[in-house]
């Protein structure tokens, strides 16, 4: 049987439940694999600090891999190990059409996401936020002109841009007007998102189609052969777990690519392993079942 020396978890759709939580038995399984020396990282498409707050909760706090794989970091040391940031022009260039089209968008610096209203996947996070404590929060920043912002923040690092509309020809006539850019990665998702906010007793569901704009040749896998080439393990000895198009590439690559059972189909066919869905333990179940099992023998 092969041993795992790093799991890497997705965590929107995966790690997290309908409701951006992360289960009980999810994190005392998790805890469990730390305890075993294995090295559990965190890999999202968010900031730094909705990442870290995470990764600190469940003791998996040596690496994280933020911005779908712009950012490496180290948590022990504070510092950025591996980054491919998105150019500014490029996120100008992108903010003018999106702007111009009047389409739901968000910059997500290394630290915070910009917005210009609580919406769609924002909306999401200001629910996580109001559960937790200031400094467990994610940063959201809302700003009525954002292109001004960010011309006038020419040295920060911007991870990507993610655009959410609920209507799909309006959606992919901006998708098309996208693809005209040169050297950025277009996240290519067929399917809308769906996401469950609590309001008061009532449950409210928020579907969208979206997209997420990074630079050329960002991924979280590449982040992850960064890590293993610092911590001399091969891909091999790397199980990655996720659900979505963003997760794809890490699946195929990893030893053992892990589908959730949320997952879209075709995400599905590229993983070596299918397990539970979100909201039934599925990370907890695989890990116990494909790592702990094996370090216990």
């Amino acid at each position: 049987m092969k041993m795992y020396k790093i799991i890497a978890i997705d965590l929107d759709g995966t790690l997290l439940n309908s409701y951006g939580e992360v289960s009980v038995k999810n994190k005392e399984i998790i805890q469990k694999a730390v305890a075993s020396n294995v090295e559990v990282v965190l890999a999202s498409g968010r900031p730094v600090d909705s990442v870290r707050n995470l990764a600190n909760e469940l003791g998996a706090n040596h690496y994280m891999i933020c911005g779908n794989g712009a950012m490496l970091y180290d948590l022990n040391e504070d510092s950025i190990i591996y980054e491919n940031f998105l150019d500014v022009n490029k996120v100008l260039q992108i903010i003018d059409i999106c702007d111009k089209n009047s389409i739901y968008y968000n910059v997500y610096k290394e630290d915070r996401v910009l917005t210009k209203s609580l919406n769609y996947n924002v909306m999401f996070y200001q629910q996580e936020n109001a559960n937790r404590d200031d400094s467990k929060k994610t940063n959201i920043e809302i700003v009525q002109d954002i292109y001004n912002y960010v011309k006038n923040n020419q040295d920060d690092n911007y991870l990507k841009i993610t655009i959410c509309e609920e209507d799909k020809i309006i959606f992919n006539s901006i998708m098309r007007k996208i693809k005209e850019i040169k050297d950025i990665e277009i996240l290519d998702v067929s399917h809308m998102s769906k996401k469950i906010i609590r309001d008061g007793t009532d449950e409210v569901e928020i579907k969208y189609f979206y997209t997420e704009i990074s630079s050329k040749n960002v991924d979280k896998w590449f982040a992850l052969e960064k890590l293993g080439e610092k911590l001399n393990v091969t891909s091999q000895e790397i199980m990655a777990i996720g659900d979505n198009v963003n997760d794809k590439m890490m699946m195929e690559k990893a030893g053992l690519g892990v589908a959730m059972g949320n997952s879209a189909p075709y995400i599905k066919e590229f993983a070596d392993y299918i397990t539970e869905d979100n909201n039934h333990d599925g990370v907890g179940m695989a890990i116990k079942q494909w790592v702990l099992c094996n370090n216990e023998k």
